[in-house]
């Protein structure tokens, strides 16, 4: 069974997304502990439906390095095996990225390599791309750079507002999450600290439902079968 410790700052809607996907698709993983570095309403909504949760405050801490450290204790304790970001806002230093390498997974607003950072829904707009969506990647030092892992795409409408193009990308986040998950449990994905191994590049696992869905949009990673 994997154990999963979750990273969120704000809301928790991928991490909600994701407690539901196990219960309702019975993946053999169970959510450890959900950290988050401020008081957040995705605590308070963890802890309402049982999830163990811990906050730890940046402003507790001298520096960014000490502020890793406590987390990256914390999730060792609670022997946590894949560390997904969801809606984490905090910078993490290479020190605790290299700690986690290969298990340190996060889920960004666009189709990396374009828009990394913040405001990727009005910069698309704002560049007139036709294509937007969603990437799945493993995390490395530089920011939004890691190997990526899946991707889910969507047609930019000529009437989507930021507002608007961040909501339908948020349905094709609640999908595509809680699929890398199901795969990483029925090993049909290998994460390596550099490297991304698809065994199985379909989406057959899939419940029929997340399939409908993500059928359409999906881009899996350039990488080999093994």
């Amino acid at each position: 069974m994997i154990r999963l410790a979750i990273l969120i700052s704000g809301r928790g809607s991928n991490m909600l997304c994701l407690a539901d996907a196990i219960e309702k698709y019975q993946i053999n993983a169970v959510i450890t502990l959900v950290i988050s570095n401020k008081d957040c309403d995705g605590i308070a909504l963890a802890a309402a439906r049982g999830l163990a949760t811990k906050v730890v405050k940046r402003s507790d801490f001298d520096n960014r390095l000490a502020h890793d450290a406590d987390i990256a204790s914390t999730i060792e304790e609670c022997h946590a095996d894949y560390v997904f970001l969801a809606g984490y806002t905090a910078v993490l230093g290479s020190v605790f990225v290299d700690q986690f390498a290969g298990k340190l997974i996060n889920i960004h607003p666009s189709l990396l390599p374009a828009f990394k950072g913040l405001d990727t829904h009005q910069r698309a707009i704002d560049a007139g791309v036709k294509t937007h969506g969603v990437s799945i990647h493993l995390v490395n030092a530089t920011l939004d750079e890691g190997p990526l892992i899946l991707q889910a795409s969507l047609a930019v409408a000529e009437t989507d507002t930021a507002k608007i193009l961040a909501g339908r990308v948020l349905q094709l986040e609640h999908q595509i999450y809680p699929f890398v998950l199901l795969s990483l449990a029925a090993q049909n994905v290998t994460l390596l600290p550099d490297e991304v191994i698809w065994h199985v590049k379909t989406l057959a696992a899939a419940p029929t439902d997340m399939q409908k869905i993500l059928a359409p949009c999906v881009i899996w990673p350039e990488c080999d079968l093994a």
